[in-house]
């Protein structure tokens, strides 16, 4: 499934987290405003979104866009669930939502429909349901890409796509650090979307739960492969909102979340972060 391939470049590595995507979009509207772009894009889950629809518009316009689209975003757009899903739930007791939603974001939003016709090269990273290894996406349709990397496994059916059922990248690789590595990235800037380190109950719903969860997985494994990186291998992790309340089912806090990011990240940009080779302590487990 791999198409172009890259060496000695840098790549934006875009981590999943459900509606605290919303994070990585001010992220990369204070990345892009300083002049600061990648050669390569790699995401998983909502990163897959993310990285997918910057890497067709690379600019700080088409960033500006991509907070348009978040900010119109409710829940039901992404995560569509009616009386009539629940009640297919019961009658078919094997998933919950459809894909309906990310489909219609996909075919409305992103302005190509296969990852080789990208500006710059992105790399989807899903996960095989029935082995558990990463399984890259870098050409073919976007639109099979970003289902099968963004589908929370009970939530979401897999998409069966040759000899794979694919779900969630969240499973095998949320923050797909190794994967950039892979595929030539020598430069890593990493956005993570962080985790609720200040709720002090847990969310409500299934699907709140299972999103919240994943968050959780995604700060820890990001901090372990890091820490495992070869030593050659530059890395810049910009630092994700802390305190950070709510849940990465709620869309209610997007606006928020990227007026906060943006000016978290130009002062991370202003303490010279690009010169630091650090793991964020918002990253590491934490209490307020």
């Amino acid at each position: 499934m791999s198409g172009r391939t890259n060496t000695g470049k840098t790549a934006f590595v875009l981590a999943g987290g459900g509606s605290f995507g919303a994070i990585q979009v001010g992220m990369l509207h204070s990345l892009a405003k300083h002049g600061i772009g990648a050669d390569m894009v790699v995401g998983s889950s909502v990163g897959a979104i993310n990285g997918a629809f910057y890497a067709g518009t690379p600019t700080l316009k088409g960033v500006l866009r991509l907070e348009q689209i978040w900010k119109a975003l409710h829940r039901r757009d992404v995560f569509p669930v009616t009386w009539r899903t629940l009640l297919g739930f019961l009658w078919r007791r094997d998933f919950l939502i459809t894909h309906d939603g990310i489909r219609k974001l996909i075919d409305d939003h992103i302005p190509y429909r296969n990852l080789e016709d990208a500006k710059l090269p992105v790399h989807i990273v899903t996960t095989d349901i029935i082995t558990g290894d990463s399984v890259v996406f870098s050409d073919g349709s976007v639109a099979d890409a970003i289902v099968a990397s963004t589908s929370i496994p009970g939530a979401f059916s897999p998409i069966h796509y040759r000899d794979h059922f694919l779900a969630d990248g969240a499973v095998s690789s949320n923050t797909p650090v190794r994967i950039a590595v892979r595929e030539g990235a020598t430069r890593l800037i990493v956005l993570p979307t962080g985790y609720a380190c200040a709720t002090d109950a847990p969310p409500v719903g299934a699907v709140a739960n299972a999103l919240h969860a994943l968050t959780l997985l995604i700060a820890r494994q990001l901090v372990s492969e890091l820490e495992n990186l070869d030593p050659a291998i530059e890395y810049y992790v910009v630092p994700p909102l802390c305190p950070l309340v709510g849940s990465p089912y709620d869309f209610s806090r997007t606006a928020d979340h990227i007026e906060r990011a943006k000016a978290a990240t130009d002062a991370w940009i202003a303490a010279s972060g690009l010169e630091k080779r650090l793991i964020p302590h918002e990253l590491r487990p934490h209490s307020h």
